[in-house]
């Protein structure tokens, strides 16, 4: 039978494609450390839990394609305590985050078309680019140098006729890495000369550390009309299974083409979306315990990493993931030997393979992103972990 192109060149989700492996591991009565997948340990807020059950209503009916309004001005009036001003017209609520990315490349890009991604970049951006038929350009950055924004020339030289839009991550999934205000406007500028698309996932927002203060693309207003933001409750109230995101934007145009992608999928679910209408109830207070909890995982979790010969790594300023290299020479092997042939009392760690972050062929070989969503102390047995596994792999593979 005919399987479409799209189908065969689609990526494999190389968070969860080792997963095989680790259902066996559990057989065999081995104890995973899971840091391969942002699912965090962080208890999901009391008030969302809740929601759920108290759902009273006769029928879960169809709601409206681009959300319940009390929501989506919800979701504005939180942006507001950022200084940001929003109306429930410029929030569409979506399927995750991850159907507002497949809404915002098809909205800004045809078939063949290019959006410009910093490298590496969060894996499901290739999926939903072969969805939506278009190609991911990437800009390539270094672990040395924490992942830092190029000159502007060295993006500007990726523009040809068919590039659409720049997508920005910040704070970063796989880096961690937080774009200064400097990095924000060189791109910001860019967009502007040659009247593209800037696309943010701003997804992580609440989790900066050492004092930085993340900046949004909606604060920018000489392009206003240009920024797409990608939002999610996922991670903001450890809410992965709800399944609610959003897509931003003040551009009635893009605003009015994105609802119809929504209304051929017909709604949102609704009783999650009246969850994450309790979330955003709770108020802006809830964020700091949860920003300082994950400010003190990441601290444990990269001292103990440095300390690892032949590990490098630049410390994350936000998020909740580090991209880091390894001293051998294929991690996707590591990784998986890790689950099927090594244990300390019965235990081993789980991370995830660099190159499925990377769109360019050969990147990423020796790296692997790691995610400190797990408590301080079985962090830090991760590491001890970690440290030992590598030690007896480089003996039996160089």
């Amino acid at each position: 039978m005919f399987i479409s192109r799209r189908a065969q060149e689609i990526q494999a989700s190389p968070i969860r494609k080792l997963k095989p492996f680790a259902d066996e591991a559990k057989k065999r009565g081995i104890h995973i450390f899971h840091l391969n997948i942002g699912d965090p340990d962080i208890p999901t807020p009391k008030p969302v839990i809740q929601a759920f059950h108290e759902y009273q209503g006769p029928i879960l009916g169809y709601g409206p394609s681009q959300g319940f309004e009390e929501l989506r001005q919800a979701i504005a009036d939180y942006f507001a305590s950022y200084g940001l001003s929003l109306s429930a017209d410029n929030v569409l609520i979506t399927i995750g985050g991850s159907e507002a990315i497949h809404f915002s490349f098809s909205v800004v890009a045809d078939p063949g078309d290019e959006i410009i991604i910093p490298e590496p970049f969060y894996t499901n951006y290739n999926g939903y680019a072969t969805f939506a038929d278009v190609k991911i350009v990437p800009l390539p950055l270094k672990v040395e140098d924490g992942f830092r924004l190029p000159p502007a020339e060295q993006i500007e030289a990726l523009i040809t006729p068919r590039t659409r839009a720049i997508l920005l991550c910040s704070p970063n999934n796989p880096t961690g890495t937080v774009y200064t205000e400097d990095e924000l406007r060189r791109v910001v500028e860019i967009v502007k000369k040659y009247r593209l698309f800037l696309i943010g996932d701003e997804v992580y927002k609440e989790f900066v550390y050492d004092g930085l203060r993340h900046k949004s693309i909606l604060e920018f207003k000489e392009i206003e009309e240009q920024v797409i933001v990608v939002d999610s409750i996922s991670k903001r109230f450890s809410a992965c299974g709800a399944r609610i995101g959003a897509v931003i934007t003040r551009n009635q145009d893009v605003y009015q083409a994105i609802l119809k992608f929504a209304q051929a999928r017909l709604c949102p679910p609704s009783v999650e979306q009246y969850a994450a209408l309790a979330a955003y109830r709770m108020g802006m207070s809830y964020f700091e315990p949860i920003r300082q909890e994950y400010q003190k995982r990441r601290d444990v979790l990269f001292a103990g990493l440095t300390s690892i010969p032949g590990v490098v790594l630049k410390k994350p300023q936000g998020a909740f993931y580090m991209i880091c290299r390894l001293p051998v020479k294929d991690a996707e092997h590591f990784v998986q030997w890790m689950l099927t042939d090594f244990s300390i009392d019965h235990k081993t760690v789980m991370v995830a393979p660099g190159p499925g972050f990377y769109a360019t062929p050969g990147s990423g070989l020796d790296e692997v992103r790691i995610a400190y969503v797990l408590k301080e102390e079985d962090l830090k047995q991760s590491v001890e972990i970690l440290r030992e596994g590598l030690t007896r792999y480089q003996k039996l593979f160089g």
